[in-house]
């Protein structure tokens, strides 16, 4: 609760103003005006608590001022105190009457004013604390009065004498006694309850609560016949109220109606094997009619087709236009669906996003052809929604029992596996099984757990290949390159592990490990004499996280690693997927002291508008213009261009991908001033690193 109070001053004395505001500044918040006027804007305004209101204003009179406080619709309505130099009869009268409280009259007795004021105000906060004591209380009653009309069950109190003082909704329809009427009822009466069996009566349960002082249950058999000769077959249980002091002061029963719950049993069982949404048959269903087609197609050696089904991007559709946009679209996606299937064909949904086909005792895979055709084209029609078209597409994989599962949950593992294949092939598509899918698969899953393994238990390889100075021959630096271990201990590809770490959302803890390891080693170099810089590869992903800058301040710090010696490569596409949040995140890292290298120079889509803006450091010459200059012009040129543009924007160049002395010499002739490759050092570990250190006059 808001205790701040507020008091207002209108007195046209600002010597009168000054000594009550000074005087009163410690008891509330205190706002002044010179006139009537002025003191009617300001109440509007600042909502005060009490008004210390002098008569005898120049503009309107003190009277008037308080009638139109009064009579103004603020949310709460202050207290009036008048100021005089009056102290007639007639005067305090009138004030009276025009809703005054107190008075304070001048000159001021600043005590006797504070006190009087500092009265009122506690009168206030106890105010305060009465309606909202009272505002509680009524919702708390509210509350519990919303609860009891709003559960399923038939609720019905008595007194201790067993007549009706509640009765909900819920018991007003099955009893049929409105409320009006059952109040003061006996019980008795209100509910008769007969056996479902013998239509003998039946004693109520809170005629047996009251005299046995117990919680009592009816019998399973029970019935109940309402007012209009309708039966229900009803479950209750009625137990004793007590007060604070354990006096039996009535009983409440409850009950329900099993018709309804049994109808609602047989409502469970079709949700158990149907989609709530779509009405289709579910993951379970589906697959007892696989069970069902397969025992057919043994006999019939025929096969079985099924088609799994999954909407390309429908996550970001689901989370930009919302869950009711995303309910209206799979349900608009189940109709066109079932449009395409016949009597015998069974149309399933199996997950969010995620639709089978199965087509039983088939001999042609052309037949299937046509229905992914079908499926996919009736699909990339617009589906019209809340006056809007949205434009969607599916992705497709099919198997076959027996040529290429042996069993139902095998032909719907290959569906899925070839739907997959359809995503990764560029979506909007249907794929087919096949054994190499089967082995990519195994691979992927090899690969995850792997990164999963290698990630948990910080065991990532991390490798450097050696930067050199092309001029004088010496090393300048590393590139900082992961590595992983497959579960035979051969090494997984970077292209393979990375690109999985991306799609996984593994990137970001991959990319933290590899820091960590890098700014070490940088360290250890350091101590030993050596206070190189290496250079680390950073992901869009990770480029982009909210909280890199401090990611790498804390390591930094952590490692006590002066930050020039770290450096940063980030590929063009990193850049240019937002030019603001860019250039803040790259200005945050220089102002840090991080260098930061542009990697792949040339492969991407730089704007070179763009990147004169961006506070770079290196350029590197990606590892395919290296290669090709010698040999093709356009490549020379390229690589002619790139050292040009880095001079002129006085970046630092690095030639990535140096194998022959030809290559060497050619990017020391155009001035590249860096470089690394095969030539002179492929990446090596950690110890192997340091040891290249130690013998460096021995490496050019």
């Amino acid at each position: 609760m808001d205790v701040t109070l507020k008091i207002l001053i209108i007195d046209d004395d600002p010597g009168a103003l000054a000594v009550l505001a000074s005087g009163l500044e410690d008891l509330a918040e205190i706002s002044t005006a010179e006139n009537g006027h002025e003191g009617l804007a300001m109440a509007a305004v600042s909502q005060p608590d009490i008004v210390l209101l002098d008569i005898e204003l120049p503009d309107i009179n003190g009277f008037d001022v308080c009638k139109r406080i009064k009579e103004q619709a603020y949310t709460k309505v202050p207290s009036v105190i008048f100021i005089t130099s009056h102290h007639d009869y007639e005067t305090e009268r009138k004030a009276l009457e025009m809703g005054g409280i107190d008075f304070i009259t001048k000159p001021f007795d600043l005590t006797l004013c504070r006190a009087r004021v500092n009265n009122h105000l506690q009168l206030k906060l106890q105010e305060r604390a009465v309606i909202s004591a009272r505002r509680q209380i009524e919702e708390e009653r509210q509350y519990l009065k919303v609860i009891l009309n709003s559960i399923a069950d038939a609720v019905i109190a008595t007194d201790e004498e067993g007549r009706v003082t509640f009765i909900n909704p819920v018991a007003q329809r099955l009893t049929g006694w409105h409320k009006e009427s059952a109040i003061g009822m006996p019980i008795g009466d209100v509910m008769v309850i007969s056996d479902a069996t013998t239509n003998q009566p039946l004693p109520n349960p809170v005629e047996i609560a009251l005299k046995e002082k117990r919680v009592v249950a009816m019998a399973l058999n029970a019935k109940i016949t309402n007012r209009l000769g309708r039966e229900y077959r009803v479950e209750d249980s009625a137990a004793p109220i007590r007060d604070k002091q354990q006096n039996l002061v009535g009983c409440v029963i409850v009950f329900q109606d099993v018709t309804e719950s049994i109808a609602l049993a047989t409502q469970m069982t079709h949700l158990a094997n149907h989609d709530q949404l779509t009405g289709l048959p579910n993951r379970m269903l589906l697959h007892d009619r696989v069970l069902q087609s397969i025992s057919r197609a043994q006999i019939s050696r025929k096969s079985v087709a099924l088609l799994l089904i999954d909407i390309d991007n429908f996550k970001y559709l689901n989370d930009a236009l919302g869950h009711s946009v995303g309910d209206i679209v799979i349900t608009q996606v189940a109709q066109r669906l079932e449009h395409l299937c016949d009597t015998e064909t069974t149309l399933a949904r199996v997950g969010g996003d995620e639709f089978v086909v199965m087509i039983p005792e088939i001999n042609s895979h052309n037949l299937t052809d046509i229905v992914a055709l079908d499926i996919i084209e009736a699909i990339q029609e617009p589906f019209a929604i809340s006056g809007e078209e949205h434009k969607l597409s599916v992705s497709v994989g099919i198997s076959f029992y027996p040529s290429d599962s042996s069993n139902a949950e095998e032909l719907m593992r290959h569906a899925d596996t070839a739907m997959y294949r359809a995503k990764t092939t560029g979506k909007n598509r249907y794929c087919y099984f096949s054994t190499n899918l089967q082995l990519e698969l195994n691979e992927r899953v090899s690969i995850e757990k792997s990164l999963r393994t290698a990630l948990e238990n910080e065991s990532l390889i991390v490798q450097y290949q050696p930067k050199y100075n092309l001029v004088s021959g010496t090393i300048t630096g590393a590139e900082a390159l992961v590595r992983l271990a497959g579960e035979d201990g051969s090494m997984i590809p970077p292209d393979k592990f990375i690109e999985f770490a991306e799609e996984s959302g593994l990137i970001h803890e991959l990319g933290r490990q590899v820091l960590q390891q890098s700014i070490q080693t940088a360290k250890k170099l350091e101590r030993q004499g050596h206070p190189l810089k290496i250079a680390v590869n950073i992901s869009a992903q990770q480029f982009h996280e909210s909280d890199i800058c401090n990611q790498l301040e804390h390591m930094l710090n952590e490692a006590a690693l002066p930050s020039h010696l770290l450096e940063l490569e980030v590929t063009e596409s990193a850049l240019m997927t937002d030019f603001e949040e860019t250039r803040d995140i790259l200005t945050q890292l220089s102002s840090l002291g991080i260098s930061i290298a542009l990697d792949d120079f040339g492969t991407g889509y730089s704007s070179l508008s763009y990147l004169r803006m961006f506070p770079l450091d290196i350029l590197k010459i990606d590892r395919s213009f290296v290669k090709d200059m010698l040999a093709d012009e356009q490549a020379k040129n390229i690589v002619d261009v790139i050292v040009h543009l880095a001079h002129s924007l006085g970046l630092r160049l690095v030639g990535e991908g140096i194998e022959t002395v030809e290559q060497w010499e050619t990017l020391k002739k155009i001035n590249c001033e860096e470089g690394q490759g095969y030539y002179f050092s492929k990446p090596i570990n950690e110890n192997d690193f340091f040891s290249l250190l130690a013998n460096e006059s021995q490496v050019v």
